[in-house]
């Protein structure tokens, strides 16, 4: 996602955005028509290197054609989009699955079809005239590679631990330390020693961007955590099947799309985005609390209810966060900013699932009955994977497995409070700096002149 940025401002806007769009067509087709896992996984890889330009792409262009002062409604909808998508993905991806799962893959490419056809016809921003050579030269290749490995280090490391292999293990330990030590490495050079940074050091050089950035890692830790490991839930607890499940956690889906727009007006009409961002995380850190008390006998319209105020937190979280990065910041460094946040917001959805499933694991080990674990080679971990299969058990052991689900999740629950109280304090950092009414005439030019020929002809 940094690369995105850098590469948007060295090729323009556009053959970005088409060649993010033609990768993940790619990666999708790979995947749908893999053979074995490796297949799969090289096809994962691809699809979300196309992916990650996609998202990144979305937000610059949208910056690129609109004031910070006036981009608010828009950010709003663009984060409404990427929630509903997020809330039929479940059940619609649960259907396919049932059916023929390669379908997951082969969907993607008449909608990116859409999406390439739309883009040729609308997207007229302005493309750098620089030969092609040169542009190659100004690629940031040694920060890129140094991002791209520690970040997959990390990555590679948070989704072993608790499920391949032990936390303190070296299997994990020894990816974690030196993506780590990659990512401050990463830092360094990009800080001190590029020459055309995909990170340049006033990003974090502010203490309103590092709040807003820390707002966003937080605010990725808890969506990406509750979105995954709810469905567990209902399908723990009440017996639901994966696609019923994806609809049961539509009240915090479809909450998140009207708050992130109400929240992106309110920045426009009252000039400020502080204030959202204090009540955001009080909202979401009431809404966690409540959903901790949730048993496995506790009504459906009760978890309904809680989640609808997670859902209103994080809708107003979506769109706050992202003032305060771009506030501090010149217009011309959109691009790296914007691609950071989406970088951080995402990464952070591993970090939310890895920590959903260290305390999960953790907790059912305590809590599943012994001879539930004992009917699978695999313990705990194998039970946790054969929730299927709860529906046949004989009472009392059915329901003790039922309540050990919930109980479980419920510790994973008053985690995140914490987390979301650090969100809180995270806000103490941030200024209330005056958003920009300028746009970055470099990438809005072909539109302006159209509208100047437009007046003239008028």
């Amino acid at each position: 996602m940094p690369m995105s940025g850098g590469l948007a401002d060295i090729f323009g806007r556009r053959p970005v955005m088409l060649a993010s769009l033609i990768i993940f067509a790619i990666g999708s087709a790979i995947c749908g028509a893999a053979p074995n896992m490796s297949a799969l996984i090289a096809g994962r890889t691809i699809q979300g290197i196309g992916g990650g330009g996609i998202i990144t792409l979305t937000d610059i262009i949208v910056a690129d054609l609109v004031s910070l002062a006036e981009r608010g409604p828009y950010m709003g909808i663009v984060g409404a989009v990427w929630a509903i998508a997020s809330a039929i993905g479940p059940p619609v991806g649960g259907a396919f699955a049932e059916r023929n799962w390669r379908w997951l893959f082969y969907i993607n490419i008449p909608i990116v079809g859409i999406a390439i056809i739309l883009v040729l016809l609308f997207l007229n921003l302005n493309t750098p005239k620089e030969p092609f050579n040169e542009k190659i030269r100004r690629i940031d290749w040694i920060g890129n590679i140094l991002v791209i490995g520690s970040t997959t280090s990390v990555v590679l490391a948070l989704t072993w631990a608790g499920a391949l292999h032990p936390w303190k293990s070296y299997q994990v330990l020894v990816p974690l330390i030196i993506g780590l030590l990659g990512l401050v490495a990463t830092l360094v050079y990009e800080f001190n020693w590029a020459t055309e940074p995909i990170l340049p050091r006033e990003l974090l050089w502010n203490r309103t961007s590092l709040s807003g950035y820390l707002g966003v890692f937080l605010h990725g830790i808890l969506v990406t955590g509750i979105v995954y490991y709810l469905p567990t839930y209902y399908q723990g607890s009440k017996g639901a099947s994966p696609v019923k499940s994806g609809v049961d956690i539509f009240g915090i889906a479809f909450t998140v799309a009207p708050f992130a727009i109400l929240t992106g007006i309110s920045a426009v009409v009252f000039k400020k985005y502080r204030p959202q961002n204090y009540v955001a995380w009080v909202i979401t850190t009431v809404g966690l609390g409540l959903i901790s008390m949730i048993k496995a006998d506790s009504s459906m319209a009760k978890s309904i209810g809680f989640q609808v105020i997670i859902g209103i937190g994080a809708g107003i979280l979506y769109a706050s966060t992202t003032f305060p990065v771009l506030a501090p910041l010149p217009v011309t460094l959109n691009a790296s900013a914007l691609a950071l946040l989406a970088f951080i917001r995402t990464f952070a959805g591993t970090y939310g699932v890895a920590i959903g499933s260290s305390v999960l694991q953790t907790e059912l080990g305590k809590r599943i009955p012994p001879e539930f674990s004992a009917l699978f080679p695999g313990g705990t971990e194998i039970a946790f994977s054969a929730i299927p299969f709860i529906a046949s058990l004989e009472e009392p052991l059915r329901t003790q497995v039922r309540e050990a689900f919930a109980d479980s999740l419920a510790v994973l629950w008053r985690v995140f409070i914490g987390i979301a109280g650090a969100g809180f304090i995270s806000v103490i950092l941030m200024q209330e700096i005056p958003m920009s009414n300028e746009t970055d005439e470099r990438w809005a030019i072909e539109q302006a002149e159209k509208k100047q020929s437009g007046v003239g002809q008028a």
